[in-house]
This record gives structure tokens, C-alpha cells and sequence, in this order.
């Protein structure tokens, strides 16, 4: 039963995903395209997908913005608001570079664009964890989804029309604008600080604790000794769980065949003919709200069929949308059937990704969620990376049809272990 409380719980974590989602999708989405336009390779294009490193790498940091925050701002309201200001300026900044003259300064700003916004994932997905009772997940999920895919069509589609009637200086500045005004619900939000925090003496290996003033004080610090030590055994020990290797497994092979194909699938958009505007309405408006109703509808699925059954269900949905990326390799290139392929692709990927996310949250301890939560994203954005980064060199020597034969055999080879392997009762959430 959905009250109000809960309400406003998925209100909130709805506006910060939009906002999170909105410049990673014009860096996934709308640049390559963009660029392909002015004429880069294919394998240029796939390269560019490394300027995203700093978010598959994420997990290297987490456990410092688990550990240190502003607790006057709220712990992770402190990270969420720093960030997203600063990826706004950045934003800005890009606004007044030219592609053609100041190419490599655009790129470290996309790298700085990057990095913040991987810093900012950890925050937010750590926000989530701690607001989500496991009952509520399965909807928090959705909603994540249906944030990603509003950011994607305003990031992703929303910058491509953009860029085909305002330009690259204009439709930037309206990006930067937009992510300052997506502050406000977390401006509003209250985050509720722990009441007290333990200090660990290294002399004399006793615990003391706190008094609630000094959690108000300025500066949280969770002062532990060794501190490199406890860093690393923090990885280390969530990696060591049981099934957990083979669940990061899944993760890796789910997302090199999910970016695989779609990498490629926006350069043969490009190739078949269609302008910016068709191919931002395509795959930045249309299948981003198909995105958003597979998440709607995996939100509702997952707390009736379980977690299990519903990834088995919805990881074969997604291996036969998967190969309907091979139609336009076959001439079916009409738009009644490129936009078939991008609605039914990123419906059960929307599926997937709340059902993913979901365990992902289950498998994230409250005591540290940033660092759990980033580790698994963080492996399945090396995949995507990985794939996406090949994906144009692999087009450019067997074809685009080589591609999404590919991607299609690494989704076949992903479903047969969620079948097989996956135990969704290997939990380590507290």
C-alpha cells in the first residue's frame, strides 16, 4: 500500500534520478551522434565512450563520500548538491567551446562532467538505499527507471532537436540551466542524520560514542584506524560474499550486450539517413517513455512474481528484442520498423534495469550503501564501457550486423546464467 510517506520518498528520488540522468545521457547519446554528424569514425565514436571511465571507476571513491559529509547540509544532501552545481557549471562552460577549435579542452570538460557525475550517483543511490524499505524497492526501482528515461529524453532526444534548431552554445546553456533548477527537491528535503557515531580509539582499540552535538558539528568524520586497510577490506569483503562473483558476472555480460548494440544502433541511424531531429525524437522521447512504462510495469511484476522469477522472465523478453536489432542490417529500414526496434529494445531494458537495481539495493548493507550499490553499478558500467568502446571497431571490420550478432550471443549466454547460478536469497542487506 503506497501512503503518503511513501509518496513523497519516490517523488524525490524521481526528481534527483531525472537530474542525474540528464548528462550522462547527452554524453552516451546525443554527443556521439552529434559528432558522427561532423564527421567522426565509428571507432572515434566508440572511444568516446571512455570519456565515461570516471563512472565505471566510481567505486575507487565511494567509500569516501560513505564516510565524510557536511551533516549541517545532510550527509548525502551535502554530496548531491555539490555535485550537480558543479556538473551545471561545467555544462556552461562547454557551452562556448567550439567542437571544431577547442576539441580537446571539450573533452577534459566531458571528463570533469564525468567524473561528477559518477560521484553524484553514489550519493543519490545512497540516498535511495537508506529512504527504501525493502517492500518499497521494486517501485523505488521503477521510478529510478522512469528518472532515467525523462533524463534521457531531455539529456539525450531533448539535445538532439535542440542541437538541430538552437545549436550547440544555446541548447547546452539550457542543459546547465535545468540541472541548477532540478536542486530544488532536495533543497526541500530533510535528511534524517544518525543520532550518534562511533569513534574508534586506535591505542586503546575501544569504541566510544558520541553525543548528538557532535554530529552537528560541521564536518561528519568517522575516524577509523588504518585507514587504507579498512578502504580495501571494504571492496574486498563485499566481493567476497557468497554468489557475489557470479551476480557482478551477470551485471558485466547484461551491460556489454545492452551498450554493445545500442552504441552502434545511433551511428546506423545516422547512416540510414535520418536527421538529428528523427533520431532525438526515436531514441531520446519515444523509447525513453517505452523505457519508463518497462520500468513502471517491472516495478509492479517484481513484488508479485519475486525477484527470481521475474529476471529469468525478463532477461529472455530481452534476448528476442535484442535480435530485432539485426532487422535494419537486413534492409527493413522503414520508420515504422527502426522505431518497433527502439521501443521494444528499450522497453525490456527498462524492465531489466528495475529489476536489476532492485537486487542491486538488496545487496548494498545500510552501513555502507554508496560503496555496495557503486561496486555492482560500477562493474556493469566497466561492461557497457568495455563493449561500447569495441563496439566501433568491431563494426568497422564486420559490419553492423556482426555487431548485434555479438551482443545478441553475449545476451544469450547472460540469461542462461540467471538461470542457472542466480540465487536472489544471497543477501547482505541490514
Amino acid at each position: 500500500m503506497i501512503n503518503i510517506k511513501s509518496l513523497k520518498k519516490l517523488g524525490l528520488l524521481g526528481s534527483l534520478y531525472v537530474s542525474q540522468f540528464m548528462p550522462f545521457w547527452f554524453l552516451y547519446q546525443a554527443l556521439p551522434v552529434f559528432m558522427r554528424q561532423k564527421g567522426l569514425s565509428l571507432e572515434a565514436i566508440g572511444l568516446l565512450q571512455l570519456l565515461a571511465l570516471p563512472i565505471a571507476l566510481s567505486f575507487l571513491w565511494s567509500p569516501l563520500i560513505d564516510r565524510y559529509g557536511f551533516t549541517r547540509w545532510g550527509h548525502y544532501r551535502f554530496w548531491i548538491i555539490c555535485f550537480q552545481l558543479l556538473i551545471a557549471c561545467v555544462t556552461a562552460i562547454c557551452a562556448w567551446l567550439s567542437v571544431e577549435q577547442n576539441l580537446t579542452l571539450l573533452l577534459i570538460c566531458i571528463t570533469l562532467i564525468s567524473l561528477f557525475c559518477a560521484s553524484l550517483d553514489i550519493a543519490t543511490d545512497a540516498l535511495a538505499i537508506s529512504l527504501l524499505q525493502p517492500s518499497e524497492r521494486g517501485l523505488g526501482n521503477a521510478v529510478q527507471n522512469v528518472g532515467g528515461s525523462l533524463g534521457a529524453a531531455i539529456g539525450g532526444g531533448g539535445m538532439l532537436i535542440l542541437f538541430n534548431y538552437w545549436g550547440w552554445t544555446a541548447s547546452l546553456q539550457a542543459l546547465a540551466l535545468i540541472m541548477v533548477f532540478a536542486l530544488l527537491p532536495i533543497f526541500w528535503h530533510q535528511e534524517n542524520i544518525p543520532n550518534k557515531q562511533q569513534v574508534v580509539n586506535e591505542q586503546s582499540g575501544r569504541l566510544s560514542t558520541s553525543s548528538t552535538s557532535t554530529i552537528n558539528t560541521a564536518v561528519s568524520i568517522a575516524i577509523q584506524p588504518r585507514f587504507s586497510f579498512s578502504y580495501f577490506q571494504t571492496l574486498i569483503n563485499f566481493c567476497r560474499h557468497p554468489g557475489m562473483l557470479s551476480w557482478l558476472l551477470i551485471l558485466l555480460l547484461y551491460s556489454a550486450s545492452t551498450h554493445m548494440a545500442a552504441t552502434m544502433y545511433r551511428p546506423l541511424l545516422v547512416d540510414i539517413g535520418l536527421s538529428l531531429s528523427d533520431i532525438g525524437s526515436l531514441l531520446g522521447v519515444v523509447s525513453a517513455i517505452a523505457s519508463a512504462l518497462g520500468g513502471i510495469v517491472a516495478g509492479f511484476l517484481i513484488a508479485s512474481w519475486g525477484r527470481k522469477r521475474s529476471l529469468v522472465i525478463f532477461s529472455i523478453l530481452w534476448v528476442v528484442t535484442t535480435s530485432t536489432y539485426l532487422l535494419p542490417t537486413f534492409g527493413f529500414t522503414s520508420l515504422p520498423i527502426l522505431y518497433s526496434v527502439g521501443i521494444s529494445a528499450f522497453f525490456t531494458i527498462g524492465i531489466m534495469n528495475t529489476a536489476t537495481f532492485t537486487i542491486m539495493m538488496d545487496k548494498s548493507k545500510l552501513e555502507t550503501p554508496g560503496t555496495d550499490y557503486t561496486i555492482q553499478s560500477s562493474v556493469g558500467i566497466l561492461g557497457s564501457l568495455g563493449a561500447a568502446s569495441l563496439s566501433g571497431v568491431i563494426a568497422e571490420a564486420i559490419g553492423y550486423r556482426g555487431v548485434f550478432a555479438i551482443s545478441l550471443a553475449i545476451a544469450l549466454v547472460s540469461v542462461l546464467m540467471i538461470a542457472k547460478v542466480f540465487n536472489p536469497t544471497e543477501r547482505i542487506a541490514t
